[in-house]
């Protein structure tokens, strides 16, 4: 045991070894914990907030694509690669995610073609946010049954039919990339945390033509 004199040569116990120093020791072992939880608070907050935003995004667009004629899916492309009903979805997109002060990671104004699906990527190396950046698909002939559907996939692809009728509608997804912390705090703790890189949203509406 360590022990001192004070002034008056009275013997006590060095001070580290007081209820101060116990505090202390206390405080440093759950720092890394308060840390963690603050950093999770204001990473998932944000997380659901911007998922919200693609949500309604994501609404809009199909929304605005169904109520198109189905027949401009058969008309030549556009100088865009894209049908006028697909161009309407992707700007509605684009323009609302600028006109929020959210970055649209430079995304390609022209989509790559696969059947009724048009996908927009952002490059490689995308501007403005983290990579991968920003994938929107527009499918405009997404196909469902009438029950025992299932929520459709990020992917927008169409769902097995089981010998039913086929409803047809647009499905758009929108894959933004989110920059998380939290994942990064984990692993200084020695904690592997694995976190999705985009935050999607999907949404699909039936063709009204």
């Amino acid at each position: 045991m360590i022990r001192a004199l004070d002034g008056r040569g009275v013997e006590r116990r060095a001070h580290w070894r007081g209820d101060e120093a116990a505090q202390l020791v206390e405080f440093a072992v759950a720092l890394p914990l308060l840390v963690l939880f603050v950093v999770g608070i204001f990473d998932f907050s944000g997380a659901f907030t911007l998922k919200q935003r693609l949500t309604v995004l994501a609404r809009d667009a199909a929304r605005s694509a169904a109520g198109s004629p189905t027949t401009d899916v058969q008309a030549p492309s556009t100088l865009s690669g894209a049908p006028g009903s697909v161009i309407g979805a992707f700007e509605t997109i684009d323009n609302n995610l600028l006109g929020t002060n959210l970055s649209d990671c430079a995304v390609n104004p022209i989509p790559v073609r696969s059947g009724l699906t048009w996908t927009y990527s952002s490059p490689a190396s995308p501007t403005g946010c983290v990579t991968p950046g920003l994938t929107i698909i527009i499918n405009r002939g997404y196909s469902f049954p009438p029950t025992g559907a299932t929520a459709p996939g990020v992917t927008c692809q169409s769902q097995p039919l089981g010998g039913q009728m086929a409803l047809i509608g647009t499905c758009v997804s929108i894959q933004y990339a989110f920059p998380w912390k939290f994942g990064r705090v984990a692993n200084v703790l020695g904690r592997t945390t694995v976190l999705p890189p985009q935050v999607s949203a999907v949404a699909v509406a039936l063709n009204e033509n």
